[in-house]
């Protein structure tokens, strides 16, 4: 107390200028996200939050130049996991990109490991100069039609909020479970509430009246929004509208429509999922920025939806703003059209300059193996054979998935397929290739198998096991003998992603974390994934979406239409597993 009360009169001398600041930013434009203008004016930090706006005297002086002063980029949802880096990586990079808040939710590594993943991301962005808030998953595992590596009820979760950097609960994706009042359930929304907590949504293909139920619950947010009509009923009902633009789900050309002067206080911007080498090369929340500005939103509401509105969706009342009492997270840009980032500051600390990491305002790199050893081991699959992954059939037509590129919903189609022998063959010419889903937890030995078309395939298979959301080994292939020398490989790695062609191993990038994660640095994942990119492209993969992160999301069956488990065929619209053949 006696700290703080020490921080809180020193920041108040300084704000009357009766004792000099740490930093003073000068000659820079304040993009004021209270007024939507420009302001003129020295900000002065100290420590490691503005005490005022004004003429000021500090010990450090920079001369912005006449750079726009925004405020750090927020990430109001974000799985970290799908980056495949730890949490120290992910901060280099969004650091780069001046996103210096993130809200994530841990529920990749949580269907995994349970209590222990969600521990170690909280431990893992500790004293990071990012600000790393978590929401607890909800819904793990996300459904009982999968199998996964833990349940975690009420009782789990309550423990965790009262760590300093959680903020609620997560994503609730079981909306029948939420409209039935199933008692699991309602616990976590009451134990929530009772602890004043956030509740975040997860609505899709959710009607407008639906969206009552989630409201009545006390669910606030959502970010599955893929239509102007479905954008438009979360703002009439009261919720706040995330618009997601991540590597597979790009939704804001569909969404940005409905942003007006009007509501646009109700709109923030969220990644969702996103791959390294998508966040090195188009960037996070900035790249969100420019595109919205691109297409017509004025450029200060387009920060204002990056910063001071998903700070007051979190009720983070410290972020999201260049204003004294607030936080000292800023950008420094060249220009406002292009969101060129000159130089980042969390805390009030250099952290970025002109591209390139101030190394000294970051711990050390920490390659743990140890990580990779402990209880957040991710491999444990009983022995998979040929026999596993054939499709009986009767006759020739079948329930198929159908790739949307670059959207994590799927096409439900009937289609006619090739049998030889009683058994489903793949075909090239008609690109009707087999799916299947191993479960990798508990070694069940259970192994659904599909059919799914898009991914263009000539030849060789892809495996991983980042699988939404229960994260078993997901494979698709031309033939069987190809598909399970992919997962014999990231069995092998202790999970991960892997590319075969024949017997031969094109590509294969190890994520010993969980199997979701690299303990490698982002520029050592990044080169891991490129080769498996161009071992996708070697066998004819399709090049008009990412068909590593669309293949893990083809498990995720509280998506619509149609997607594949490890207990097989799940169909979105009756909320149930069906047969491949059509009866």
């Amino acid at each position: 107390m006696e700290q703080k009360l020490s921080e809180l009169r020193t920041r108040i001398r300084v704000a009357a200028k009766q004792e000099p600041a740490d930093l003073v930013i000068r000659n820079g434009r304040i993009v004021n996200v209270f007024t939507g203008e420009l302001m003129d004016g020295d900000v002065a930090i100290v420590g490691g939050i503005i005490a005022g706006i004004g003429s000021y005297e500090g010990k450090e002086i920079v001369d912005a130049q006449g750079k726009y002063i925004v405020p750090g980029f927020i990430d109001g949802h974000v799985h970290i996991e799908s980056s495949l880096l730890t949490p120290q990586q992910f901060a280099n990079v969004s650091l780069l990109h001046g996103v210096t808040t993130v809200v994530t939710d841990p529920h990749e590594i949580a269907n995994v490991a349970g209590t222990s993943g969600i521990q170690y991301m909280l431990d893992a962005a500790h004293d990071l100069p990012i600000d790393c808030y978590v929401m607890l998953p909800s819904c793990v595992p996300a459904t009982p039609f999968e199998s996964n590596g833990a349940q975690l009820d009420a009782e789990h979760l309550a423990p965790f909020y009262s760590h300093p950097n959680v903020l609620g609960l997560a994503e609730v994706m079981d909306y029948p479970s939420v409209a039935n009042t199933n008692p699991s359930m309602l616990q976590k929304l009451a134990t929530t509430r009772e602890a004043g907590a956030l509740i975040d949504g997860h609505a899709a293909g959710i009607s407008r009246e639906g969206l009552n139920v989630y409201m009545a619950a006390g669910i606030r947010t959502d970010h599955e929004s893929v239509s102007l009509q479905e954008a438009q009923d979360r703002l009439d009902l009261g919720m706040y509208l995330m618009i997601r633009e991540g590597t597979v789900a790009k939704d804001l050309d569909a969404l940005l429509p409905v942003v007006t002067s009007r509501n646009s206080r109700r709109c923030l911007f969220v990644t969702d999922d996103k791959l390294i080498d998508d966040l090195l090369n188009e960037g996070s929340i900035d790249h969100i920025v420019r595109l919205a500005m691109a297409r017509g939103l004025d450029p200060i509401t387009a920060i204002q939806m990056a910063t001071l509105n998903a700070a007051e969706c979190f009720r983070l009342h410290q972020h999201g703003a260049i204003a004294a009492g607030y936080q000292a997270d800023m950008l420094l840009l060249d220009d406002l059209e292009h969101v060129k980032i000159h130089q980042v500051y969390k805390r009030g600390c250099l952290v970025v300059d002109e591209g390139q990491l101030v190394e000294e305002a970051f711990p050390p790199v920490v390659t743990d193996g140890s990580m990779s050893n402990s209880n957040l081991r991710g491999m444990n699959v009983h022995k998979v054979e040929k026999s596993h992954l054939a499709i009986p059939l009767q006759g020739d037509r079948c329930h198929v998935i159908e790739v949307i590129p670059n959207s994590l919903l799927t096409h439900h189609r009937i289609e006619q397929v090739e049998v030889k022998d009683g058994m489903f063959t793949p075909s090239i010419a008609s690109d009707l290739l087999k799916i299947a889903v191993i479960e990798r937890h508990r070694a069940t030995g259970n192994v659904g198998v599909g059919i799914v078309k898009g991914f263009g395939l000539k030849r060789g298979a892809i495996a991983t096991t980042v699988a939404h959301d229960s994260h078993n080994i997901v494979v698709v292939g031309v033939s069987d003998d190809e598909m399970l020398a992919a997962v014999q490989e990231v069995i092998r790695t202790g999970g991960g992603s892997a590319v075969v062609a024949g017997s031969e191993i094109l590509a294969s990038l190890p994520l010993p974390i969980a199997g979701l994660i690299s303990d490698r640095p982002y520029s050592e994942v990044n080169e891991g994934l490129q080769k498996l990119k161009l071992a996708m492209t070697q066998i004819g993969a399709s090049q008009a979406f990412n068909p590593l992160l669309t293949l893990s999301f083809l498990t995720l069956p509280v998506i619509p239409h149609l997607k594949l488990t490890d207990k097989g065929l799940f169909d979105f619209a009756s909320f149930s597993h069906i047969e491949v053949e059509v009866k």
